[in-house]
């Protein structure tokens, strides 16, 4: 007989939140996974939906008793568009969460954290700290509760805004949002009235036809330029005119706008061509004393404020004296090797995309910052004996790889290295305490550091300082 039976319904306390983002509650029957937004500590009404993964999950009915970690979320679109999903729970509440999340990582793959997981670097601002947002326009709109409730009649034909979780079809059409600064609202907003006011079609991705596919923001936290992307299936000129009349004349924070052109069927805010309409096509922000220009897709992390906290630990971490070679293994448009390179004799930064390469160059230049070098390639061929020959033995490497880690050649080519410290950044700590189990027949974990740089979400960064061993790898 299963645990739990479809239907049923049952009160409950929920103990904790799983790594997955579920809630869970220990019952006799078993675990019951919890979704809608539940809360540690929360006395719940709940009905069991749904088995999935060998997992019964159930849906809230009624909060008959709040946590004192449940606070009132500032967004009223919370729960219902995938921006936020911890806006309810107390931020000291959160943090741990995220500490909780690094220790459980490490824990899974036996490794032992000198000290302990610290509670991670908390955000200086927990709303309007995104220099960067992509929403996305759709022909099917997903209604909130409250806004069925209203009895108002309203389209379901168009949206903007950001998707429904698990849903990339559905849309919510967002009048509000609280993770970027203001004027992404007057962006989103105007955008929105002049499309229905004109009649022009948002993507449908089910018949694949419509015009407005993304709209894409850069807003850095130390200038006041405003980047606008807008994504279109076609060139139309005329409508682009009539979206940049729109802009200069009633959002004059906007410095430059771009087109984008995407006519694939990918759901990606990426495309085939770009064109700037007006201004530069770029924004400048700063991290450290260093200015850096980005474009529409260049990567630059989300959080500027944080970045640089998180920057910060990592030079702590490499304790660099000015005779070391530093590698900045993944340095995208330089932000690392940049901000490193006032402490070290030279800095070589290695990136997979050339354009970012070459951004990285311009940035170097900017700065006039002249102990650098990029080189462009897969790390994983590149980090060899012929470049080791080319600029010498890192004394110290600071690694900053996407979610899915390193590659084993990388590994194994920094166990024979063996440079003096390897900080190792990233946003993925499964992956993270992966790698760095493989590493350890050449290196000692020596600590760690979390920083969130995304409130409200289950995203946490973590810098781990690695130590040479003396054995061979």
């Amino acid at each position: 007989m299963p645990a739990f039976r479809i239907g049923n319904e049952h009160t409950l306390t929920v103990d904790q939140i799983e790594p997955q983002g579920l809630a869970s509650a220990r019952l006799p029957e078993g675990t019951l996974y919890i979704h809608g937004g539940a809360v540690p500590g929360d006395t719940l009404r709940v009905r069991v939906a749904r088995k999935s993964r060998r997992m019964f999950e159930a849906e809230i009915l009624e909060v008959v008793e709040k946590s004192p970690l449940r606070v009132d979320p500032r967004c009223r679109y919370f729960g219902h568009c995938g921006g936020c999903k911890r806006q309810n729970l107390l931020y000291s509440a959160q943090l741990d969460l995220k500490r909780q999340a690094v220790e459980d990582a490490f824990a899974r793959h036996r490794i032992e954290v000198p000290g302990g997981v610290p509670t991670p670097l908390a955000a200086a601002r927990l709303y309007e700290y995104r220099n960067k947002m992509e929403f996305s326009f759709g022909a099917r709109r997903w209604l909130t509760d409250w806004e069925i409730a209203s009895g108002e009649p309203m389209r379901k034909d168009f949206a903007l805004g950001l998707h429904l979780p698990l849903h990339f079809d559905r849309v919510v059409d967002l009048h509000e949002c609280h993770l970027p600064p203001p004027p992404a609202q007057a962006v989103v907003n105007g955008l929105r009235a002049l499309a229905l006011e004109h009649g022009y079609a948002p993507w449908n991705t089910k018949t694949h036809e419509g015009y407005l596919r993304h709209l894409g923001l850069r807003l850095p936290a130390r200038t006041s330029d405003v980047l606008v992307n807008l994504v279109t299936s076609s060139h139309d000129p005329q409508r682009i005119d009539t979206i940049a009349a729109f802009l200069r004349r009633d959002v004059p924070a906007v410095t430059t706008f771009v087109n984008t052109i995407h006519s694939g069927l990918a759901q990606v805010a990426i495309g085939q061509s770009q064109s700037v309409v007006f201004g530069s096509g770029s924004v400048v922000d700063r991290i450290g004393p260093h200015e850096f220009r980005i474009g529409p897709s260049s990567f630059f992390q989300t959080n500027t404020e944080q970045a640089e906290r998180l920057y910060e630990l990592a030079l702590e971490f490499a304790d660099l004296t000015q005779d070391d070679l530093v590698y900045d293994l993944f340095s995208g448009v330089g932000t690392i090797t940049l901000f490193v390179s006032g402490h070290a004799k030279r800095v070589l930064g290695l990136e997979l995309d050339a354009e970012a390469v070459h951004h990285a160059r311009q940035n170097a230049d900017r700065n006039g910052v002249t102990n650098v070098a990029f080189e462009s390639g897969d790390i994983a061929e590149k980090l060899n004996h012929d470049l080791v020959r080319k600029y010498g033995e890192p004394d110290v490497v600071i690694v900053d790889p996407p979610r899915a880690g390193l590659h084993p050649k990388v590994v194994q080519s920094l166990g024979a290295m063996r440079p003096r410290r390897l900080v190792y950044v990233s946003c993925n700590p499964e992956s993270q305490a992966k790698d760095i189990a493989a590493l350890a027949p050449a290196f000692t974990l020596a600590r760690v550091a979390p920083v969130d740089l995304f409130p409200h979400t289950d995203h946490v960064e973590n810098v781990a300082l690695l130590l040479a061993k003396t054995v061979p790898f």
